[in-house]
Formats: structure tokens, sequence, C-alpha cells
């Protein structure tokens, strides 16, 4: 944990309140949104690459969807052309590419310490603790995969238990499982605070998604930022780390 440090006097750290904490992420967001934007660009970018691949076309299964007046069922999804294919690809991909939302959280760090940031900073995390990164992404999207499979609730209340864990890892240079073991530990001592920071991004995104593309540019990312914000109220700014 040589990387952590105590509370720096440039950086802010907002109150243990979900309100706080929101606050403080979308006044991040709102400086790094460029650089948000870019990171976006490029996971759906490979994503509509995997899409022309795989031959799977997700216009026409919105189509045949919209023409069935609702005798369309899981079993059409899955037979569409390509679909398994795509999807399989695009999980893969999915969990490759986590690293660059995770490197959002370094950009993050840096707006909050009012230092420069660079195109390259987005690709940060592939050299900071990558592999363990990728182990959390998959252990993280497995049991959102099963909890998914049992119900909607049972996801609502146990994904707030990883909600620390990519701060975690990039910051204190932690293996998956203890960083799991952490963020596990500081949200069990702070569940609802953490419950309602997740919820209420969750819900910011969603408003974005309503209100056309925006959606697109603030669903993935502002997650990522409010982790950030959530871990400097827990765990104070974390002291910038240098570049590899």
């Amino acid at each position: 944990m040589e990387n952590f440090t105590e509370f720096e006097p440039a950086a802010t750290a907002p109150a243990r309140e979900t309100g706080s904490i929101i606050s403080h992420a979308l006044e991040i967001f709102k400086n790094t949104f460029l650089y948000c934007f870019l990171a976006v660009v490029i996971y759906f970018l490979i994503s509509f690459v995997i899409q022309l691949l795989t031959g799977f076309d997700s216009q026409l299964l919105v189509e045949q969807a919209r023409e069935s007046q609702g005798d369309f069922g899981y079993r059409d999804i899955i037979t569409a052309p390509g679909f398994v294919t795509y999807s399989g690809a695009n999980f893969l991909v999915g969990v490759l590419l986590t690293p660059i939302f995770v490197s959002l959280i370094y950009v993050a760090n840096k707006s909050n310490f009012k230092e420069s940031i660079t195109v390259s900073d987005i690709f940060f995390a592939f050299r900071q603790n990558f592999i363990n990164i990728i182990i959390y992404a998959l252990i993280t999207q497995i049991a959102l995969f099963i909890l998914l499979c049992m119900c909607v609730l049972p996801a609502v209340f146990v994904m707030p238990f990883f909600f620390l864990g990519y701060p975690i890892l990039l910051f204190e240079k932690a293996n998956a499982f203890d960083a799991l073991k952490k963020s596990f530990a500081i949200v069990q001592e702070n569940y609802g605070t953490i419950l309602f920071t997740g919820l209420l991004a969750c819900l910011i995104s969603i408003a974005g998604i309503i209100l056309c593309c925006v959606g697109i540019y603030l669903s993935i990312p502002f997650i990522y930022i409010a982790m950030y914000s959530a871990y400097c109220a827990y765990e104070g700014p974390p002291k910038q780390l240098e570049k590899i």
C-alpha cells in the first residue's frame, strides 16, 4: 500500500453520506467529461466491430421484436443469427476493456488534485495491477449474471459489496481477493450509504439514457467516478500514482 497516504491538502473528500458523495462525483465528472466520453467511444467502437465480425444484427432483432406484437421471447433472442457468438465475444472483450473504465478512477483522482490530464491516462490501468483488475472484473460479472438469473432484487442488494473494489485495486495495488475482502468490510459497516450511492448513480445514468444519447456517455463512466468519490469518503483521497 505504498501508494496510499492521508488526506492531501490539494484534494477534496466528500462526507460519508450519499448526497455528498454524489455531488463530489458530479463535480469531477463535469471536469473529466471529455475523457469519459473518449473511453465510452473506444468501448462502443470495439463492440461495434465485434458485432460486424460475428454477423449479429441488433437492429434486425429490434425490428423483429417490434413486429412480433408481444410474441417475442428469450428463445427468439438466443436463436438470432450470431447472437451467441456475439454475446460471448462481447463479454470477453468487455472484461478485457474494464481497465479503460477503471482508468477513469485514476483520471478522477488527477482531477481532484487539480493535475493536468492526458489522453494516455485513460489507459493507465492496463499498466497498473492489470491482472487483478481482470480477475475482479470476471468475479463481479459472473456474480452479477448469477444474481440477475435469480431475480433483480438480489443483484440490487448484493452488488454494493463490490462497489469499492476497483479503487482499492488501483490505488493500493491489492490482489483481487484482498480488494474484494476490503470492499466487503467497508460496505458492511456503511451498507445503507453505499447502497443508496450506487442506486442514485444508476438512476442518474438511467435518466441520461432517457435524455437521448447523453445516457450513453453518462452510464458507465459516472458509476466509476462515484466509486472513486465513495472511496475518498471512507479512505481519504489517495496519493497520485506515478506513471509506469
